[in-house]
C-alpha cells in the first residue's frame, strides 16, 4: 500500500512569539484561577495584577477579561490537532475513528502535572460559566474553532466529500466538549474510569455511528510513535 508523503513541518516560532505565548498562557492560568475562586465578579485589573502585568499590556493580548483564558482552552485542542495533522505510515493503516479515538483519549489524559493542571482550571471554569455568558461564549467559541481547523485533517485522512467531513468534524468535536463537560461537572480524577480521556471514546463511537466514512483506513495514519508501536505490534 503507498505511503502518503510527509509533510514538511511548519517553520519553529521566533523566541519573541515563543515568549509571547509563554506570557498569554501565564495570564490564562492566573485568569482561570480567578475566574474558578471569584466568578463573573473578576476584572480585568485584577487579572492584570496578579499575573504580574500592566493593565495595558493585558489589553494588548485580549480584548476582554473572559478572553484571557482561551490560550488554556485552546491548547489542549492544538495538541490534539497536532497529533492528528502529524503524519506517520507504519505498515497497516487503522481506520480513520480508532485515530481519532486514541488521539482524543491522550488529549484528554493527563500525561504530567502541567495537563493535570490545565484540566482542573477548566473544570473551574466551567463550574462557573452558567454565571457568566460571556465566559460560556468563549468555551463555545474555542470549540467551534476547533471544528473549523479539524476539517481540513480529516478531510486529508478520509478523502470523503466535504459534507460528510463536516459531520464528522462537529461529531468529533461535540465529543470532545460533552466529555470535558460531564467529567467537570463532578468531581472524579482525571485519570480514571470517568475521566474525560475515558468518556470521549464512547461518545466518539456514539455520534460518529452514522459515519461509515470513519471505517475506513487512513489514506496516512497519523499519531505518535508509541502508537505506532502498538499498530505494529498486532
Amino acid at each position: 500500500m503507498p505511503t502518503a508523503p510527509r509533510s514538511t513541518p511548519p517553520p519553529r516560532p521566533s523566541l519573541t512569539e515563543r515568549r509571547r505565548a509563554e506570557t498569554q498562557l501565564e495570564i490564562a492560568r492566573t485568569a482561570a484561577a480567578l475566574f474558578t475562586e471569584h466568578g463573573a465578579a473578576v476584572t480585568a485589573e485584577e487579572i492584570a495584577r496578579t499575573s504580574g502585568v500592566a493593565l495595558r499590556t493585558f489589553y494588548r493580548y485580549f480584548r476582554t477579561k473572559e478572553d484571557a483564558v482561551v490560550p488554556l482552552l485552546a491548547n489542549g485542542v492544538r495538541e490534539w490537532l497536532d497529533d492528528l495533522a502529524a503524519p506517520s505510515a507504519p505498515p497497516e493503516a487503522l481506520p480513520v475513528r480508532e485515530v481519532l479515538e486514541r488521539a482524543a483519549h491522550r488529549a484528554l489524559t493527563p500525561a504530567d502535572e502541567p495537563a493535570a493542571e490545565a484540566l482542573h482550571w477548566t473544570r473551574g471554569l466551567l463550574r462557573a460559566s452558567p454565571d457568566d455568558p460571556a465566559l460560556r461564549a468563549v468555551w463555545h467559541r474555542v470549540h467551534h474553532d476547533s471544528e473549523e481547523a479539524l476539517r481540513p485533517v480529516l478531510a486529508r485522512l478520509t478523502g470523503a466529500d466535504p459534507w460528510a467531513v463536516r459531520l464528522a468534524a462537529a461529531a468529533a468535536n461535540t465529543a470532545m466538549r460533552i466529555a470535558v463537560e460531564e467529567w467537570a461537572a463532578g468531581d472524579t480524577a482525571p485519570d480514571g474510569p470517568r475521566g474525560p480521556g475515558a468518556l470521549v471514546v464512547p461518545a466518539l463511537r456514539a455520534l460518529t455511528a452514522g459515519l461509515p466514512e470513519l471505517a475506513a483506513p487512513c489514506r496516512a495514519y497519523t499519531g505518535n510513535e508509541r502508537e505506532n508501536g502498538e499498530a505494529r505490534g498486532r
